[in-house]
């Protein structure tokens, strides 16, 4: 959530939807008894180009497997259902089983913590700590218990970085000495204007529908919490992308905890062998577009610059002693303590 809230871009993504959903996973078969007649919504806020909607029909497909068509699943991709945060706040309430969409801190601080900066910097240790079995999904749900939700696993959108405007010329990599002066965009989130404030910049909150604007009119020269799955859709007024990796973002398979606590042992154990066979293949799924995206932009001429080994190494030291503090305030240092030990801090 770069805060799209949301939005990935509608680059030609079937050919490599179709060739990921064509992959074997192997997974749970057929449940032997009988399972009782289910039927529940599945929603999710963005277009059946995004990925969320392969993952949802492989579990909608897993589904009716697991249980010989027993259970029905009522599917509501686009946000047909409502945005973003009404989406969020219905499953909070109950109304929603089942929700496939981005965290929103505005119900609760402490869910920033899914966009903390440096918990991981590369693909390895992304799915080490996001993926089954990951630390990470055992910190979200201890914060989720008091918003009766629950999440059964992660589903990567990719890293995060900066972009740059068209005439701009200057090429921040080295922090805080190259950012000084710099007006950035950021998203109406606390933590944001603490990190980049700390990393030298001149941070400006922009909602996300003036993001492009902002860029074309030079309202401000850079936009952060952005994914490179996200240039494509900026990239008439934009001129480089800088891939810091500073944040590792996500989606989350939300699930309303008071219609998870009605579910039986054996009802549980299909969802979520159902929700990991969908999952299984979202780490390809995102790593394939990513590799799209990146020689699309190259073709367009956009540059894209990574971070040298040390100017990565003083990001992640201007975070750490600014940004992680601020966070674990938020959190508490028994969850902190928990992230540091996970991402090899302590």
């Amino acid at each position: 959530m770069a805060m799209l809230k949301r939005r990935i871009s509608r680059m030609a993504l079937s050919l490599v939807f179709v060739a990921a959903l064509g992959l074997a996973v192997s997974g749970p078969t057929r449940t032997a008894d009988a399972v009782e007649k289910l039927k529940f919504i599945l929603a999710h806020p963005v277009p059946t180009d995004h990925m969320m909607h392969p993952i949802s029909v492989r579990f909608m497909d897993k589904v009716k497997e697991l249980t010989d068509g027993a259970w029905t699943v009522e599917y509501h991709p686009g946000g047909d259902l409502g945005g973003l945060e009404a989406l969020f706040d219905q499953a909070m309430k109950g109304v929603l089983p089942m929700i496939i969409t981005w965290p929103v801190g505005s119900f609760d601080p402490r869910l920033d913590v899914y966009y903390l900066g440096y918990v991981v910097d590369n693909w390895k240790d992304a799915k080490r700590l996001y993926g089954k079995g990951g630390v990470m999904s055992n910190i979200y749900n201890e914060i989720l218990k008091d918003l009766d939700m629950i999440t059964l696993g992660t589903v990567p959108t990719g890293f995060g970085g900066m972009v740059i405007r068209k005439g701009f010329g200057r090429v921040p990599t080295s922090f805080p000495e190259d950012a000084k002066g710099i007006k950035l965009r950021v998203p109406l989130m606390p933590m944001a204007k603490v990190r980049y404030t700390a990393l030298g910049f001149s941070p400006v909150p922009i909602p996300f529908a003036e993001v492009y604007t902002a860029l074309q009119l030079g309202t401000v020269d850079m936009r952060s919490f952005n994914p490179i799955s996200e240039v494509w859709g900026l990239r008439d007024v934009l001129e480089t992308f800088v891939r810091t990796n500073e944040y590792f973002e996500q989606a989350q398979w939300f699930v309303s905890k008071k219609w998870w606590d009605k579910r039986s042992a054996e009802e549980k154990k299909i969802a979520r062998a159902a929700v990991d066979h969908a999952l299984s293949e979202g780490w390809n799924i995102i790593r394939a577009l990513e590799a799209d995206h990146e020689k699309k932009l190259r073709e367009t001429g956009i540059k894209i610059v990574d971070l040298k080994p040390e100017e990565l190494a003083r990001a992640k030291q201007v975070i750490y002693e600014h940004e992680w503090p601020y966070v674990e305030k938020l959190l508490g240092a028994d969850l902190m303590n928990r992230i540091k030990q996970a991402a090899g801090m302590k």
